[in-house]
């Protein structure tokens, strides 16, 4: 880390301590990833960590989410975890048509954090580091309009963008068909420049060939061209991530 970026981290802890809040507990690699999304703005990068920190204790006041807390959104059994990509990063795999718009909003808050929060935890060797991302996979083979849930999707970006700054390495988005189009537009127009960029529509052969080898044969299902079977994510066991630690 050079000595600029090292003058701006000291800035932002205090900053947040002026904030009333503490940076203790959490090392640089995590304070990066929110200079990142505030242009390595050291106060407005203390104002979003602070931020985030009310609402984990808010939103995850156990420290993390349960399967027993999201039951409805995981029996549908519409969300893979199928372990790590060419680069390290965990892979999830949504598949849409087995997903409706909830009923309960409170819990498909929670689903997503749960979600969320297991994909990262899955990428810690003992213990995290901070800097870990995620590859998302967005599978929308098969949806009618049934399944369509721009609110949803919308949600899950913001979720990304505001509570897990720099979370995202990748998202690829497979199968659209026409009708998705509009809806796509629409939930575009939320998402910030850095997100945009991250997100990848697979359209023709070769992109779909570099999909294969971004992530991996070894853990891509064969569905998607892969060798794996598809793992749902309430069979997979990690160590729970704890208001943004573990411990």
């Amino acid at each position: 880390m050079d000595q600029g970026t090292d003058f701006k981290l000291t800035q932002m802890k205090k900053s947040v301590e002026k904030l009333g809040s503490s940076t203790q507990g959490y090392g640089d690699p995590t304070l990066m990833r929110f200079m990142i999304a505030r242009s390595m703005e050291s106060d407005k990068a203390a104002n979003m960590f602070v931020q985030w920190q009310k609402w984990r204790d808010t939103m995850v006041p156990n420290g993390f989410i349960s399967d027993s807390e999201v039951p409805y959104e995981l029996e549908t059994r519409k969300i893979f975890l199928q372990g790590l990509s060419q680069d390290k990063y965990p892979v999830m795999i949504v598949q849409a048509s087995r997903h409706f718009p909830s009923k309960d909003q409170d819990q498909f808050k929670k689903f997503i954090v749960h979600l969320l929060d297991k994909t990262i935890a899955s990428a810690f060797k003992g213990r995290e580091v901070g800097n870990e991302k995620l590859i998302g996979v967005l599978d929308l083979q098969n949806i009618a309009y049934k399944n369509v849930d721009a609110r949803g999707l919308i949600m899950g970006f913001q979720f990304l963008q505001g509570y897990y700054p720099e979370r995202l390495a990748k998202c690829y988005i497979l199968h659209m068909p026409w009708f998705f189009v509009s809806v796509w537009r629409l939930v575009s127009t939320f998402l910030d420049k850095a997100t945009q960029d991250k997100i990848v529509i697979i359209s023709n052969e070769d992109e779909k060939k570099k999909f294969i080898s971004d992530v991996g044969e070894d853990i891509l299902p064969e569905e998607y061209g892969g060798r794996a079977k598809l793992v749902p994510i309430q069979d997979v066991e990690v160590t729970p991530l704890e208001n943004g630690r573990t411990h």
